[in-house]
Order: structure tokens, then sequence, then C-alpha cells
């Protein structure tokens, strides 16, 4: 008989140093005896404290003599704020090649036997297992005992990733349970679908507006963009990506773009997300007034025509408006695109300025500088103008003296020689035409002209031409006791005072016939004299003669000749 002793094997057994290492199983379990934190039904739930952070993982001190991990993705915000000391529930899925213990944010049960899986099975807890292989149609997990897992349930679609799977350790629930037959089904895929939902849900609720956060392009639409923000989508409404005009997000933005944006608006009932891509930079309308003042000249781009005119941007953001009024000196404009189009680059004048309404009025011939200004100068009262017909109207004919400005001739200042029922009846468009100034207003941007001025009359011209003390020729046309008219010309009237009155012959009557053509030589010759009168000077006027007269006086301001015989 041996005297050796046989250790009792129910006997505690103390570890040592050179003890195998502890399987996960042991070290759970001395984890569960020695802390009193357990969660309802009996699932263990540990404080994870955080301990540190870095690219891929946040690292917790769970109480075990190695640390655990969880993924930056778990956290909102992908871990941003996340800092040391921070605590978190977590459960343990299992152990990495590090030596790591893998996390998770949910509850998770350790099925340690029948009764554990029957519990995890009535309370419909998630519980951890290993994937051993595949099998016709679907997998082998070990939950404590050997579990089916269907294919349509794993959340693997084809048989490479369904091979991947081999050897991992997931979470899943137990939706089927017979302990006589020994047969458990389990589900991945509803527990996958759960999480995700719980963490969209919970993200709703950790975004607050006003808040800064990081998202993905993924996909574009005719009105925005929908942006991934970590499981949950936001839309970027195409009137927010840009303080400038976007026509199309496509023209701005690319699926898979990394973006900052702005949380706008948060509805977790409707799980709407409104985003804002401008709002991270200033409002350009809020220092528009120090950087447009009425007066200043800018430089702009055409984004847009209508009918009333033309928008200019100023900068992205700002936008000012010409008016077809003020687009042109010489021209009615009656639609934009008669003078401007989309992308041309304009210089214009601010006219105002409205920053609450956000408006900007802008002046396109302003730029060009205003004719009227020099228009008193340019063409004084009396100075003679040369220009073409621009329009005709009842009342008179309108003439460009100059780009921007323009005058009227009065259908009544048209022609002294006779009257004028309408300009068309001897004038037109485009015709080139010379006209007196008789008025400028440049306060009502007027000026009247007169064509009719300019032409010179017989009497005119005979005043100009002669002077006191000249002899000229003329032909007795009317006597009376007073005094007796003389005709120098045709519409030229004198008076000679020394007149007497002769009777009449036939011998006059006869010279009256031969003067008349003598009369007619003298008009061809422009009423300069020189003509032979007929009969002795000594002899006394009678009416038809021609004779010769010195002229006393001229008075060209009345218009009135005073002759003598000469």
């Amino acid at each position: 008989m041996s005297n050796e002793i046989t250790p009792n094997p129910s006997s505690p057994v103390e570890p040592t140093s050179e003890s195998p290492t502890e399987s996960f199983g042991e070290l759970l379990a001395q984890f569960e005896h020695n802390h009193s934190h357990r969660a309802e039904g009996g699932t263990s739930q540990l404080e994870g404290t955080v301990v540190s952070v870095d690219a891929e993982f946040v690292y917790l001190d769970i109480g075990y003599k190695a640390e655990g991990i969880l993924p930056r993705g778990a956290f909102e915000n992908n871990a941003e704020g996340i800092a040391s000391g921070d605590k978190f529930p977590v459960s343990v899925k299992g152990r990495n090649l590090e030596g790591y213990y893998e996390l998770t944010r949910f509850h998770v049960t350790q099925p340690k036997d029948w009764s554990s899986l029957e519990e995890a099975f009535a309370q419909k807890s998630a519980v951890v297992g290993t994937v051993t292989g595949v099998v016709k149609g679907g997998f082998n997990v070990d939950v404590g005992v050997r579990a089916f897992m269907p294919a349509s349930r794993s959340g693997v679609r084809d048989a490479a990733e369904m091979e991947k799977l081999v050897g991992q350790e997931i979470t899943c629930r137990i939706i089927k349970l017979d302990v006589a037959d020994e047969d458990v089904v389990v589900d991945r895929r509803v527990v996958s679908e759960e999480q995700a939902r719980s963490l969209e849900q919970n993200r709703y609720f950790e975004l607050k507006e006003g808040d800064v956060v990081s998202g993905q392009v993924r996909s574009l639409a005719t009105y925005g963009a929908f942006v991934d923000l970590g499981g949950i989508d936001g839309l970027l409404h195409v009137s927010d990506i840009s303080w400038s005009r976007v026509n199309a997000p496509e023209d701005v933005l690319s699926v898979g773009q990394q973006l900052q944006l702005k949380i706008l608006k948060v509805d977790p009932e409707s799980k709407r997300i409104s985003l804002g891509l401008k709002q991270l930079g200033p409002e350009p309308w809020d220092s528009a007034t120090e950087r447009y003042q009425a007066g200043r000249r800018i430089t702009g781009t055409v984004t847009r025509l209508m009918d009333f005119g033309a928008f200019v941007e100023l900068e992205p953001g700002i936008e000012g408006l010409i008016h077809v009024s003020e687009m042109s000196w010489v021209k009615k404009v009656r639609k934009p695109s008669d003078i401007l189009k989309p992308g041309d680059t304009v210089d214009a004048i601010v006219l105002s300025v409205s920053p609450g309404e956000r408006r900007i009025s802008l002046g396109l011939k302003q730029a060009l500088g205003d004719p009227w200004i020099e228009a008193l100068q340019r063409f004084p009262v009396g100075s003679t103008i040369e220009g073409p017909v621009t329009k005709l109207m009842k009342f008179g004919a309108f003439v460009q003296l100059t780009e921007g400005v323009e005058g009227l001739v009065h259908v009544s200042e048209i022609s002294a020689e006779k009257h004028i029922d309408h300009p068309q009846d001897v004038l037109r468009a485009g015709q080139i035409v010379k006209a007196q100034v008789l008025a400028v207003d440049v306060e009502k941007r007027q000026i009247k002209l007169s064509i009719k001025q300019l032409v010179p009359t017989s009497l005119g011209e005979y005043l100009d031409e002669h002077n006191e003390g000249d002899v000229v020729s003329g032909r007795v046309v009317k006597q009376s006791p007073e005094a007796t008219t003389i005709e120098l010309g045709e519409g030229i009237r004198a008076t000679c005072r020394t007149a007497t009155k002769a009777p009449s012959t036939p011998e006059n009557k006869n010279s009256a016939g031969a003067d008349l053509s003598a009369l007619t030589s003298m008009l061809q010759a422009r009423w300069k004299g020189g003509a032979t009168p007929s009969g002795k000077q000594s002899e006394p006027l009678a009416e038809g003669q021609i004779r010769s007269f010195r002229i006393l006086k001229l008075d060209r301001t009345t218009e009135k000749i005073d002759l003598e015989l000469a």
C-alpha cells in the first residue's frame, strides 16, 4: 500500500507562476466571483474606464489582468471627445491574439450550461459563440453546446465570406432551443440589425443642433446630398452647400467626399437631420455694408437674367441686381439679354445697399459716366449740332447728340416754309441732320433743338449781305401818299419815302413787261444790285418800274429797310 497521499479533487488548488495560463472562461468566472455588479437575468456586465485612445481603438480597464478594447466606431462621432477616465457599461465577447479582451457595448450572456441557454432563450438575450465550421445550409456554432446557424441568418452573402467567418467569435440570439433533442438554432443577423437600430436611435439623440460633425457623401440628388454620419444619414440641401449660388450638387461635391458639417436640425421622431456646409463660414451679408457703399465701382459676373434685370455675383453669397432701366443711357433696354449674357464680367456702380433685405442695386450705365453732366458745356444754347434721327414721334423728332444724350426737334421747329403734320413727312430714322440748340435742361435731361433756325430766309440773307449806303435795284409794287413799297427780291420789301405817283401810260406797261425780265435776272443774282433800271432817274416812280435805290437805313433787329432814289 502506497503511502502517497492522493489529493482531494474538490480541494482548491492555489495557482502558481508555473500554472498553465488561465482560459477565458476561468478568468470570466473569477471576475464574476469577485465583482458584485451583475446585469438583470444573471448576465454579467462590466463597467469599463477609458485608459487611452489611438487611431483604431479605445482601451478600457475592466478589472481584468488585461485591458479591453472597443473600436472607435462603437462610439458617436468616431470617439471624438472620448477622454481618459470616461466610464461605459460593456460586455466581454472574447480575447484577441494580442491578449486584449474584445468588448461590446451591448449586454452579452456567456452561457455555461443548458440552464443558461434556456434563460438566454427565454429573455431573448444575446449570447457569444464561436463559428466552428461551414455545413450544408449554414454554420456550426459553439455556444457552450453545438448550435446551428442558417446561412440566411449569418449576415454574410457568398461562400468566400462564409469561409472567413469560421473561427470568429460572434454575437447571436437563440431562436430555437430543444433540450431533449439538444437542438439549438442561433441568429446572428437579428442581433446585428438590433444593434444597428439601437446605435442609430442613440445617434439621433446624441446629435445636437449646432454640433460640427464629420461625414462622407453617400449619394447626390438634384436637391442636395445625403451624407453618412456614421450609421445614419443627414441631408445637405443644395441651398446650404455654399453662400454662392449652386445650380447642382455635383458641381461642387462628389460621392465619397469627406466633409465637416454643421447640424442645423435634428428630428429623432422622423429621423431627419439637416446639415449645413456654408454655415461653417461667416455670413457674407453681415459685413456687406462695409464693403459695398453707394457710389463704389465694382466688378462682377452675370449669373442669371430675368425679365426685369440681371443678377451679378460680387462675391460668394452676395449678388447685386442691375435693373433694365440702369443698363444704358443711349437706348431703352426692353430685356437684359439685348446687351448681357450669363458669364459676362461687368463693371458697375453701387446705387444702394439694403442688408436687411439682402439687396444691392447696381448701375451699368453709371460705370460709363453720365454724359448729361457736361451737356450744358458741350452743347451751349445757340450752338449747332449734327447727328442721326433716332426716333420719330407725332410731336417731333429725337436726334442723338452723343452717346447717351438726345435732343428733341419739335414739329414746329422743323421747317419755316410750310406746315408739317408729322415729322415723318420730311425726316426718316437714321437721317443725319443739323440743328441749333435752343435750350438745355440738365436736371430734366432735355435739350430743345431747331432745324428751321439753320435754314436761312431770303430776308435774312439779304440783311446779312447788304449795308447802309449800298445802291440796289428794286421794283415798285405799291404806292401811297405816305410811302412807296419797293420789292428788292422774293419776299423782301422796303420803303421809299420820297416816292410820288406818276400817271400810267402804255409805255410804262410795256416797260413793266421788260422790267419783269430784268427783275428775274436780278433775282438770279441774289438781288445784289447791278441791274440797269428802265427809264430816266428823274422820272417819277410808277408801279411796275424797276429803279435804283440807295439804302438809307437797315435794321436787322426789326428786319426793316428804308430807301431813297439813287
